[in-house]
């Protein structure tokens, strides 16, 4: 079966359409991590993205028949374009469904390549169904994203020519993962005829559709799926790209939002380019395993699969890229409520330098404050200074891994509130689409008090709200349906260390 697929890799006719990126050395990152990494620039694709690949070799294999009828697809990302772009050099007629909540520069940007856009629907499952409507309808031929061998096959001459261009030693290669059509190509062409070469995936900890699959033997469907890293957010791996995958993927190592984050910063001060969260995922991938192996003097390569990135989310990246490479600690602090306190801690501190500073009276006779302090993952790694503060004196809490103190509390101006009684905080993802807020308050109904709301949009589909609701015991099941009802993702947060030191009532009084 392999070699099927590496014959059609072989005489693929993606080069009409798209170009042989470089396979470029990442110095500075090389000489941190002791091994030699080289990026994969599928970002200077002329969509920017690897999916041009895939796309055209489907598109230009149809029969003149299926040409006639047009093609369609359902996608709010790199695919669209890339089918966009294909269709356009083929003079095939092209459709494509997005929902309604698309960002209007990815609408112009498939307008701009030719083809048609049909908006329908508020998120992609209702785009995907519109889209298959139209193909019965109308007789489009349907040219999916990932799980089609001849989109794979596409895909996979990104893997030929990384076999070409480092023909020495080559240790591992570390792909990016959503549907499964970049990987299994890849892992089709290497394992067929360098075996010895280890193919891993890179997921995100939130959509990690195959690393599920590979644990339960058999695909599963997610019952959510984080959306920061948009081009890969895919609830379950593809049939026949699992298939592949099981047998010839090596592993699969998930990675935090704020390691991408700390990957587009590697990226970027190697490159200067910018790469989308998806696409950085390779590189996030070579870091954590370099770190759970020790290895060094090895070759590792990793696929930048695309740069289409909002340029509003670049705020959001930049601040926790910091943390991702674990330069920056957040940590929470109780200080005696005294003239000299604030100093006193800076002498603590010493030379490291103070990122954030957030205060607000909380009792006579004591204060917590909320810090962010610059340190390093190696000369000073933030548990020496949780260590340094409390020997000091200092009762520290770390809150560098708290969601709750990262997307929430460290944008907030606030304190306790000692009238708020029984007050249930939760963390919610409301999609980013207008009526998102009213369908929340609708459907919660005016049953109980909002204490505390806070929303911070950072670029992504999806938008983080803190709220507070004043919930007597009693009633704690009909909020819980209630919430249920509404259908946005949610967790309770009222019991988070950050909530209780910062916003939530003072000790001893009722919750």
């Amino acid at each position: 079966m392999l070699e099927q697929y590496v014959k059609k890799m072989l005489t693929s006719p993606v080069y009409d359409v798209a170009v042989e990126t470089p396979l470029q050395p990442a110095r500075s990152l090389s000489e941190r991590l002791n091994n030699q990494i080289l990026l994969k620039r599928e970002d200077l694709q002329p969509v920017f993205s690897f999916k041009i690949r895939g796309a055209y070799h489907k598109a230009a294999l149809l029969s003149e028949e299926e040409k006639a009828r047009g093609v369609i697809a359902a996608s709010a990302g790199n695919h669209a374009q890339g089918l966009a772009l294909a269709a356009k050099k083929l003079g095939i007629k092209a459709v494509i469904v997005m929902p309604k909540t698309t960002p209007d520069i990815k609408v112009q940007a498939v307008r701009a390549r030719g083809a048609r856009v049909v908006l329908h629907g508020e998120a992609f499952p209702e785009a995907l169904a519109h889209c298959l409507k139209l193909v019965e309808e109308k007789g489009y031929t349907f040219v999916h994203p990932y799980d089609d061998p001849e989109v794979i096959a596409g895909q996979g001459t990104v893997a030929m020519e990384i076999l070409r261009q480092q023909p020495g030693r080559l240790d591992a290669i570390f792909v990016p993962v959503g549907g499964g059509g970049l990987i299994a190509g890849i892992a089709a062409y290497v394992k067929y005829l360098r075996p010895d070469i280890k193919v891993i995936g890179v997921e995100p900890e939130e959509s990690d559709c195959l690393r599920a699959a590979m644990a339960a033997g058999e695909r599963v469907v997610l019952s959510q799926v984080g959306l920061f890293a948009d081009g890969v957010a895919v609830a379950q791996i593809g049939a026949e790209t699992f298939r592949i995958c099981r047998e010839h993927v090596d592993e699969v190592i998930t990675v935090s939002t704020d390691e991408i984050c700390a990957a587009i910063k590697d990226i970027y001060d190697d490159t200067r380019s910018i790469t989308e969260p998806a696409g950085a995922l390779g590189v996030a991938g070579i870091k954590r395993y370099v770190q759970r192996e020790g290895v060094s003097g090895q070759t590792l390569v990793a696929i930048d699969s695309g740069a289409n990135v909002n340029f509003d989310r670049l705020r959001y990246v930049a601040e926790r890229a910091e943390l991702g490479e674990q330069r920056e600690a957040i940590i929470a602090v109780t200080i005696p409520e005294r003239p000299g306190s604030f100093k006193a801690f800076c002498q603590a501190i010493g030379k490291r330098s103070i990122t954030e500073f957030n205060y607000r009276y909380n009792r006579p006779d004591q204060a917590h404050i909320f810090v962010g302090v610059q340190t390093h993952p190696e000369n000073d790694p933030r548990e020496q200074l949780v260590n340094l503060l409390r020997e000091q004196g200092f009762p520290v809490l770390d809150l560098t891994d708290s969601e709750l103190a990262k997307l929430h509390i460290r944008h907030m101006v606030g304190g306790h509130a000692p009238g708020a009684q029984n007050e249930r905080v939760f963390r919610f993802e409301f999609p980013e689409r207008p009526g998102a807020l009213f369908n929340f308050l609708n459907k919660l109904g005016g049953r109980w008090n909002i204490s505390m709301f806070h929303y911070r949009n950072h670029g992504a589909a999806d938008g983080r709200v803190l709220v507070g609701l004043q919930v007597p015991d009693g009633e704690l099941a009909l909020l819980t349906e209630a919430l249920d009802a509404i259908g946005y993702p949610y967790w309770c947060a009222s019991d988070d260390p950050a909530y209780r030191l910062f916003l939530g009532n003072c000790p001893g009084e009722p919750n």
